[in-house]
């Protein structure tokens, strides 16, 4: 059957098992939206600014483990795309995104609303197209959605040329697809799993490090029952949190810059690190000179490039992480360290993490939000002081329900992402958890919430400042506060002006009747939860530090 380059489109999403996207359209996107018309199937959500379009499509593939898709326009359309598309490539998410370019003939003059955006985007996709002919557009299509969902995921870009969209065809989707040079491994090689076990076995102080490659693969049962027969304390990475529930007694809690003590002590005296899914970065290791210097490594991840590319590994596994442990179980023995676990836990007795004394502390705020939902809710944090104590204070009992912005640390991700994690959870409410400065960044999706009727709660932790960067101003830069201190809107009157509900939250005492209302409203709620502005985020490791010398309160503690 004959169709247009733009049916072409939409007809290839079909076949995906597409249902959302996000976008904005435009001039040389007309073709592309004006035959959306024909598939009611895929929802379009029309945001308020094309980043949130990607972080929304970012959102829903990292609650689904589907690919997310987005769309724009040429020239700003397409370059409003780029930092999502970044967060989503320093994270390693499924993305699609589909930009509409001017006209084939006028490509490279300058013409109105042209950008070279397959070369703006290089570096920050996993691939990208820019189609020349109609006839190569069905075949495109079927390897971008490959590419992105295989191997180490990543966004893939498609730039789409107005004639393309407007030129027939005849449509035949590939049944599959395949790229010269481009075969993943996914088993991880029999030699290196023997090799491995032998490892582990030997281990008396074993750490497991769970990364973003456990959500990403879903080896979520796997890397419990890796963990149980190991008897070996598991530590998330940021993006790793909510891989195993908070409860299960081998969940120590995050490590690293802002990590939990215990978890930090752990790492840094233990015998062997087994790595899975994580890219060892810096905010994770702090200084390498004094990082684990008593541990052997075993790095299990899909992307070869990351084994040893920080640390030394003695033994690397390529592969995806969910199929390595399966067979690197199988070779266990049942393991006990049960000396390892009692000193861990004396660790944990020695060093809790504080509430501060104010009339609102920030860490009391997440504790209420944890206590209102018995952690089970989808929780979409921002970028700063709010999203270290999210992972420091709420215990996830649900399994792939946190979401932030980890490699990029894109401030304005958590509002948009939550419009995508809503699609992925219809039937459970989205709480965003984020700062007055951050909420500001793309504040207009509160009207994307409102037009498209999303039970999206929003709890903005109001301090007066951009947190973190004051945090730091005040311990490494004399206390000059330059350009932190942030004035902002009274936020619950300007959300009732999108016609969503809100309360103003000035005391702890009045967080569990404010976080019951948010509950109980039906649709989106905001709450404005005026924190106290001169809290800290601790413990905390100062950079150049080796993450045994973690500070624990304002007065200078060090816990060693």
């Amino acid at each position: 059957m004959t169709h247009t380059g733009a049916e072409i489109v939409w007809e290839c999403l079909l076949r995906e098992g597409v249902d959302v996207v996000w976008g904005y359209p435009g001039g040389a996107a007309l073709p592309l939206f004006d035959a959306w018309a024909k598939y009611p199937r895929i929802h379009h959500v029309l945001v308020r600014h094309e980043q949130a379009a990607a972080h929304a499509a970012d959102g829903y593939a990292r609650a689904t483990g589907k690919v997310g898709v987005c769309v724009a326009t040429s020239g700003p359309g397409a370059t409003n795309l780029v930092t999502g598309i970044a967060t989503a490539m320093l994270d390693s998410v499924p993305m699609v995104a589909l930009t509409a370019q001017v006209a084939s003939s006028v490509v490279g003059t300058d013409a109105f609303q042209e950008v070279n955006i397959t070369g703006i985007t290089l570096t920050i996709t996993k691939h990208n197209y820019l189609v020349r002919r109609v006839e190569d557009l069905a075949r495109t299509m079927r390897e971008a959605f490959f590419l992105a969902s295989t191997g180490r995921p990543g966004p893939v870009l498609v730039d789409l040329p107005k004639d393309v969209l407007f030129a027939p065809c005849e449509f035949e989707y590939p049944e599959r697809s395949t790229r010269p040079g481009y075969r993943p491994v996914i088993h991880g090689h029999p030699h290196q799993i023997g090799r491995a076990a032998q490892v582990i076995q030997q281990a008396k102080r074993p750490v497991i490090i769970a990364g973003h490659g456990i959500n990403s693969s879903q080896a979520w049962q796997e890397l419990r029952q890796f963990a149980e027969k190991l008897d070996a304390p598991v530590v998330p990475t940021l993006l790793g949190l909510s891989c195993l529930p908070a409860e299960h007694p081998l969940h120590l809690g995050m490590a690293g810059m802002h990590g939990v003590a215990w978890a930090n002590l752990a790492v840094q005296n233990a015998d062997l690190l087994i790595v899975l899914g994580m890219r060892m970065d810096d905010r994770f290791t702090g200084s390498l000179q004094h990082f684990a210097p008593l541990a052997k490594v075993v790095q299990i991840d899909i992307d070869p490039a990351e084994i040893g590319k920080r640390v030394p590994v003695l033994v690397p596994i390529v592969g995806d992480v969910r199929l390595c442990l399966q067979s690197l179980t199988e070779k266990l023995p049942e393991q006990k360290h049960q000396e390892w676990l009692a000193q861990i836990a004396a660790w944990r007795q020695k060093h809790p993490l504080v509430v501060g004394s104010g009339k609102l502390p920030p860490q009391e705020v997440i504790r209420t939000l944890y206590r209102a939902t018995g952690g089970q809710a989808p929780v979409v944090s921002d970028v700063g002081q709010h999203q270290m104590w999210v992972a420091q204070h709420y215990e996830f009992q649900k399994l792939n329900r946190f979401f932030t912005s980890g490699g990029l640390g894109t401030m304005g991700y958590s509002l948009p992402a939550a419009l995508g994690v809503q699609a992925a959870f219809p039937d459970d409410p989205v709480w965003v958890v984020v700062g007055d400065g951050s909420v500001q960044m793309n504040l207009q999706e509160l009207a994307t919430i409102a037009q498209e009727r999303l039970p999206i709660k929003t709890v903005i932790m109001n301090n007066g400042y951009l947190g973190m960067v004051r945090q730091w101003q005040e311990l490494f830069h004399g206390a000059r506060y330059i350009g932190t201190p942030i004035l902002g809107p009274d936020f619950v009157p300007l959300a009732a002006t999108f016609g969503i509900p809100g309360r103003r939250v000035d005391s702890a005492g009045d967080l569990e009747a404010a976080f019951k209302e948010a509950q109980q409203t039906e649709g989106p709620f905001l709450l404005d939860c005026r924190v106290d502005g001169d809290e800290n985020v601790y413990p905390m490791v100062a950079p150049g530090e080796g993450n045994a010398n973690f500070v624990e309160d304002p007065r200078g503690y060090a816990g060693k």
